[in-house]
């Protein structure tokens, strides 16, 4: 008797082992698809951006692009956006230096700001 309750209890581990291995359907929305038309995609096109992949997680956000980029700068006081200096620049903090006005809203990448008038320490946001 003890027998044919371990055969059983096996049995039905394996079974549950097997049933843990199935494939799961991913839930829609996920992942790399385009959103679907929502409340914040229609927020996002009123303010005059669009709904864009950004990041190391490729996570969704409103980005709007900015009617003064390319703009020279030496303070964010005269951009929609920051000032900042182009490019893998290599300027140390608090060197005397002129930026242009950042080209959209999306944050992510290696930024070197200008705040008045002197280069801030270089943030890079994944």
């Amino acid at each position: 008797m003890k027998l044919t309750a371990v055969f059983i209890a096996a049995g039905l581990s394996a079974l549950l082992l097997a049933g843990a291995c199935a494939p799961t359907e991913t839930p829609s929305g996920s992942g790399a698809e385009a959103p679907v038309q929502s409340a914040e995609a229609s927020a996002c096109a009123a303010r005059g951006g669009q709904m864009q992949q950004v990041g190391r997680m490729q996570s969704w956000q409103c980005v709007i692009k900015y009617a003064d980029a390319g703009k020279r700068c030496t303070d964010a006081s005269q951009c929609q956006g920051q000032c900042e200096i182009p490019g893998n620049n290599g300027i140390a903090p608090g060197t005397t230096t002129s930026g242009v006005c950042q080209a959209d809203s999306n944050r992510f990448g290696c930024r070197t700001t200008v705040k008045d008038g002197k280069a801030e320490a270089t943030l890079c946001i994944d």
